[in-house]
């Protein structure tokens, strides 16, 4: 969780088991608290429900579709920003893969980097987080899109909903054409830039084409009920 939101929301999964709370902080961005129900945790902010550990395709698609779209020749020891760091699923499997050779991940909420250094969440993403190829950016990503100079081989972004709804107003800025310019700054030639989204988004690839991406194009995952979870996937030519 990252960006101008700390995490895409996903769909509660039903059940009979009452949440118990583990940690509530008010922070710059507004309230995050940390729960769990049965054996999963959860995170919520400002009252919205944005993701548990129930279920964790998205994140892993979103990491290996990204490798996956490299080129073969650049696959060993590519980088890769991961914003933002939520339950920690996407920067766990991506330093499962040796082919990563560096992994930054960009998370504003400060409170979120302490469960998973110290807290609960530590059993995901402990062992990724002791990996020497990874880094902690205690920072928001809109902004450090915008600001940094740093380059990738791949930016895994999983923020808000996606392009087409947007729970926090600032998010709708990377979608467009500004925030994608952002995107592919951040990128070496030939990178790959994959974004989640709750729903596939033809305007989305629409804007990705004029904003100059090659190789456009979209995988699903299947979801309970409802449109599937989609990773837009394009190439920096």
């Amino acid at each position: 969780m990252a960006g101008s939101s700390t995490a895409e929301p996903r769909a509660e999964c039903p059940t009979l088991t009452s949440p118990v709370t583990l940690d509530r902080r008010e922070g710059p961005y507004g309230e995050v608290v940390l729960r769990r129900r049965a054996e999963h945790f959860e995170i919520i902010a400002n009252g919205t429900f944005l993701m548990d550990t129930s279920d964790g395709r998205s994140e892993r698609l979103l990491v290996d579709a990204a490798l996956g779209a490299l080129p073969e020749e650049t696959r060993s020891g590519a980088s890769v920003l991961v914003g933002g760091l939520g339950v920690g699923f996407s920067l766990a499997h991506a330093a499962a893969d040796p082919r990563w050779g560096r992994i930054a991940v960009a998370e504003r909420e400060g409170a979120i980097i302490d469960w998973h250094r110290e807290g609960p969440l530590s059993a995901i993403s402990g062992s990724a987080l002791a990996d020497p190829r990874t880094v902690i950016l205690h920072t928001d990503l809109v902004a450090y899109l915008h600001t940094s100079s740093d380059t990738y081989d791949a930016l895994c972004l999983d923020i808000d909903n996606g392009p087409d709804w947007t729970v926090t107003e600032d998010n709708e800025s990377l979608y467009a054409a500004e925030g994608l310019a952002a995107c592919a700054a951040r990128l070496n030639p030939g990178g790959v830039l994959a974004v989640w989204s709750a729903r596939p988004s033809a305007d989305f690839e629409a804007s990705l084409r004029n904003a100059g991406f090659s190789g456009v194009r979209t995988e699903e995952i299947p979801v309970a009920r409802g449109v599937p979870d989609v990773v837009h996937l394009a190439v920096r030519p």
